[in-house]
């Protein structure tokens, strides 16, 4: 078994891996298309998105600091993602944070097993996608930044009680882990926010969502 996932995680490491990991996120990106073409969608939909992803990836690159087992303070990273699904709503966030996943797969695996892989990039990041059920509430893209941000975090904390639990020493395991995943997922959230509360930027965001759905 041991065998395996080192095998496992040496592959996702190297080009082969990359290379598949920017297939998915390609596959899922034709997937929003087919969804949302469907409904007379124009193209600028997708360009949008792809600016967001785009956006997610660069700004992913502006660490603050880098966690020992995967995860790491950023600044507006997971804003970026959570603005796909404010734009344009829940299913194209989610599927939108997922295809971002695989891109941050692609970038910097860490990855120990197959299930993680899905916990933690996928599921973690599609998590992000849920502000999209905020669009249209007041002070939306706070609260389903703050939804979608804390339910990546739970999802990631389960997925380090699944499969990081040797690294607890004494703790609990979901004291551990819970520790873990919201000491790098909280400092970028209270950042976010903070940003979030310029009325500029906000009022600049606004009226990207409101050029997106012209």
């Amino acid at each position: 078994m041991q065998g395996f996932i080192e095998g496992f995680n040496n592959f996702f490491n190297g080009n082969t891996g990359r290379t598949v990991s920017a297939f998915i996120a390609l596959i899922l990106i034709m997937a929003i298309s087919g969804l949302f073409f469907k409904r007379n969608k124009s193209t600028k939909m997708l360009s949008y998105i792809a600016v967001c992803l785009a956006m997610a990836a660069i700004f992913s690159m502006f660490t603050i600091y880098q966690m020992p087992q995967g995860g790491s303070v950023k600044i507006l990273n997971m804003l970026f993602i959570s603005l796909i699904g404010y734009f344009f709503g829940p299913a194209a966030g989610i599927i939108g944070g997922a295809t971002y996943g695989f891109i941050d797969l692609a970038l910097k695996p860490y990855v120990v097993h197959p299930v993680q892989l899905f916990l933690d990039y996928s599921i973690a990041y599609g998590a992000l996608g849920l502000s999209g059920f905020f669009r249209n509430k007041k002070l939306g893209l706070h609260t389903g930044f703050i939804v979608g941000a804390i339910v990546r975090g739970v999802i990631s904390t389960i997925s380090g009680v699944i499969f990081f639990a040797e690294n607890r020493g004494d703790l609990n395991v979901w004291i551990y882990s819970s520790y873990y995943n919201f000491s790098y997922i909280l400092p970028e959230m209270a950042i976010t926010c903070v940003v979030l509360a310029v009325p500029v930027f906000f009022k600049a965001v606004e009226r990207v969502k409101a050029a997106a759905n012209s």
